[in-house]
């Protein structure tokens, strides 16, 4: 079994500046992570490994420091590691960062199942792995439990829903997106980085890809532009209001405008 596990390196502190004309966050030289959420992820992917024999990749986008969580995948039990790594992937949204991860993934070779944590820390979007499944054809579950079982064609799922816990059968090849529950994550292996410590990591371009068309990736590939970003202001006068419900909202809208949030 081929089991490819999507992360991501984000920053591990809330004190990061933002690009005024971008409206991107300026990720360098900022100390970085494993997204928590895709521990989980690389955890169930090694879970699977010990039980079924199968091959963990991991792959990553992000700039060459990016590599920094690759070796720490190696360290839980990864096989082999990924990077997309070309400025013309640079401020990507959710939709041309699924579609440059889906061709990495392409580019990877075979894969019948492939995991990514439910969301972010920096984004909390959680649409990623959906459309990542969407661009490669493939079926997906979100907000994934528990892996009951794992057969020949297909593998059966706890799904989180808003009322009840679903047990679904998904048609292999597929993605799943793991919720924190699903399992404790280990912690990395000395022993592992020890025996890994010289292990490469392969990078990819664009110019790498089957679709190697610029303008579906980076920025000119984004469906979205952010307007306006900044942090939250620090304030702690305190401002009491009253009144009836038309009042307030009165008053919370005049506050919205006078504030220019929107």
């Amino acid at each position: 079994m081929n089991i490819t596990v999507c992360i991501k390196q984000v920053p591990s502190t809330s004190e990061v500046e933002i690009d005024e004309k971008t409206g991107n966050l300026k990720r360098d030289g900022v100390d970085s992570k494993i997204n928590p959420y895709d521990l989980f992820a690389l955890e169930e992917g090694v879970r699977i490994k010990e039980k079924n024999q199968a091959i963990v990749n991991a792959i990553t986008m992000g700039p060459n420091q990016a590599e920094e969580i690759l070796k720490e995948a190696y360290c839980l039990g990864v096989d082999n590691g990924y990077l997309i790594s070309d400025r013309k992937c640079a401020g990507a949204d959710v939709l041309a960062t699924a579609k440059a991860i889906s061709e990495g993934i392409k580019k990877v070779g075979k894969f019948d199942l492939i995991i990514c944590g439910k969301q972010t820390t920096d984004g909390d979007t959680a649409q990623v792995g959906a459309e990542i499944a969407e661009f490669l054809g493939v079926p997906h579950a979100n907000n994934v439990l528990q892996i009951k079982e794992i057969k020949e064609d297909s593998i059966v799922v706890d799904v989180d829903l808003p009322t009840m816990v679903q047990t679904i059968e998904i048609q292999l090849p597929c993605l799943i997106s793991v919720d924190k529950d699903i399992n404790q994550p280990r912690l990395p292996s000395y022993k592992l980085k020890k025996a890994t410590k010289d292990k490469k990591i392969i990078s990819f371009t664009v110019d790498d890809f089957e679709d190697s068309d610029e303008s579906k990736y980076g920025m000119n590939g984004s469906a979205t532009q952010v307007v306006r970003i900044f942090p939250p202001q620090s304030n702690d006068e305190t401002e009491t209001w009253e009144g009836n419900g038309n009042e307030l909202a009165d008053k919370i809208a005049h506050k919205i405008l006078e504030l220019k949030i929107i």
